[in-house]
């Protein structure tokens, strides 16, 4: 188990909070819990209500969707996953499965929300993170398209 300091610090050196004053991380500090997951648990299950933010402390959690059969991204130390589900009232986009031993912050959707009301800049980090997520994803399609791109349909010619 880890202490208010230590998840404190944890939280610095995150990318998502990395210019939140100390202060304030420790608001956030005292909101999360530390959760264990064993190699092959599923954290959570695409389409299920999402309600909860995790931080990965240590471990390997894989993102995946069941819709398309492939991995969507493998996940270590410090990364951040179940932002989207937390933020919005829709279903989780992903299922989440550990594959290593893994123990996490977790933060509960009320109590974020609490949090974001009083701390602006928080949401203006989350904002960032899935800005540079969504890029990343665009840039990945893009890179894996060959050829000319054709107009939509019903487009003319230029």
């Amino acid at each position: 188990m880890i202490s208010t300091v230590e998840k404190v610090l944890f939280l610095k050196s995150i990318d998502l909070f990395s210019q939140i004053p100390g202060e304030d991380l420790s608001q956030i500090a005292l909101i999360t819990d530390e959760v264990d997951f064993e190699s092959g648990d599923e954290i959570f299950r695409e389409g299920e209500p999402g309600q909860t933010l995790f931080f990965i402390i240590a471990g390997k959690v894989r993102i995946h969707s069941d819709g398309v059969g492939e991995d969507l991204a493998v996940l270590s130390e410090r990364a951040v996953f179940g932002e989207m589900a937390l933020l919005d009232s829709e279903p989780r986009s992903a299922s989440a499965t550990a594959t290593t031993d893994v123990t996490c912050l977790k933060i509960e959707r009320d109590d974020f929300n609490e949090i974001l009301a009083e701390k602006g800049e928080i949401a203006q980090g989350i904002i960032k993170v899935l800005t540079r997520r969504l890029r990343n994803t665009l840039d990945r399609r893009r890179g894996g398209l060959s050829g000319p791109l054709l107009p939509a349909p019903g487009a003319k010619p230029s």
